[in-house]
Formats: structure tokens, C-alpha cells, sequence
């Protein structure tokens, strides 16, 4: 079990530091140091992001429609394809332009382009050599993050139904940049 206290620093001043608490089976503390396996904790959840796309993002928080079990793994499927020829042009992208890390295409962005292109139709035919980057390529191309990733934090807002209540004050109301900070508790040390 690894124990750490991790501040995160707002930009409007707002400190907050709580202790985080990882079990983990990796053992070996020369081949997997703490403060690496802190990090790539909160890395693991972009697999997660993986799975809110499908939900929130192409989904736009929609249910699936079918009623009958091939219907719905039908449409599990086209889903899957979608994200998955969205990745893929995200890698074309980066093969085609080496100076661009896959972290800074925005998947958001793909997804906007590709049903712009299924709407209106444009760049349909053919008229010059096919390359790698396509209107999509191009549209990702032109809304990239910035090179260096970015530590995330999201405003807390109450849910309609929550059985939780607001803790009015103690969440920003609005996303901002911050800073964070991790310290590795020593064994035997409680805060």
C-alpha cells in the first residue's frame, strides 16, 4: 500500500490536499519506483476517458435506441467502430506529421469533423492524391493542445437527483489551471 498526500494548487489560490491510498502488487521498488506508480494512477483514468466518450461524447448522452439484444450489440459495435476509426485517424495524423504526440489530438475535434464531413457531404470525391490527413486531419491539425499535458481538474456541480448535497464553497464553480503537488508518506508516518 502506498500513501500520499497530494495538494492541488488553483490559480485563483483555492489549496486543497487529501491522502490517496494505492494497493498495488508491484513489489519491486527499483523497477517500479512510488512517485511513478502515483503518476501513472491518474494516467489509468484515460482509459476511463475511453469509455465516457462512448457515453457522453458520440453518444451526446443519449440511450441506446434497440430493444432486442442483437440490436443493442449492433449498435455497441457501430459505436466501437466509430472510436476506433477515430483513434486510427488520430494515428494517421501522427504518422503523417512525427512532430505532433497523440496526447495533443483533441478526440472531441475528430469527432465534430467526421460528422461535418457525413452532413454536408464535402470532400466526398476524389480530385488530387489521397494522403494521410484528410478535412478531418486537417481540422484536428488546426485545434491541437498544447504539446506539454496538462493535470486536470473539474468543477464539481450538484446533480439534479443527487442524494449527495452541495458542499456550497468548497468546489470552484468553474474549471482552472492548477499545479499539483505529491508527497510519499514514509511507512509508519500518520498524518
Amino acid at each position: 500500500m502506498i500513501e500520499a498526500c497530494v495538494t492541488v494548487t488553483l490559480t485563483d489560490g483555492t489549496r486543497r490536499t487529501e491522502l490517496w491510498r494505492l494497493l498495488t502488487t508491484l513489489l519491486d521498488a527499483e523497477r517500479h519506483p512510488v512517485t511513478e506508480l502515483i503518476e501513472l494512477y491518474h494516467r489509468r483514468w484515460q482509459a476511463e476517458t475511453c469509455y465516457f466518450s462512448l457515453k457522453s461524447t458520440i453518444l451526446d448522452g443519449r440511450v441506446l435506441r434497440s430493444r432486442t439484444v442483437p440490436g443493442l450489440e449492433q449498435e455497441i459495435y457501430a459505436l466501437l467502430t466509430v472510436y476506433q476509426a477515430l483513434i486510427r485517424m488520430a494515428g494517421d495524423l501522427t504518422t503523417a506529421h512525427p512532430h505532433v504526440s497523440p496526447q495533443q489530438v483533441i478526440f472531441t475535434v475528430l469527432l465534430q469533423a467526421a460528422c461535418d464531413q457525413i452532413v454536408t457531404g464535402n470532400g466526398t470525391t476524389v480530385t488530387k492524391p489521397v494522403t494521410l490527413v484528410g478535412a478531418i486531419g486537417h481540422a484536428a491539425l488546426t485545434n491541437l493542445m498544447p504539446p506539454q499535458r496538462r493535470w486536470r481538474v473539474k468543477s464539481r456541480m450538484l446533480k439534479r437527483y443527487s442524494k449527495y448535497p452541495f458542499n456550497r464553497n468548497r468546489h470552484p464553480r468553474t474549471a482552472q489551471k492548477h499545479t499539483l503537488h505529491t508527497e510519499v508518506i514514509p511507512d509508519g508516518w500518520a498524518p
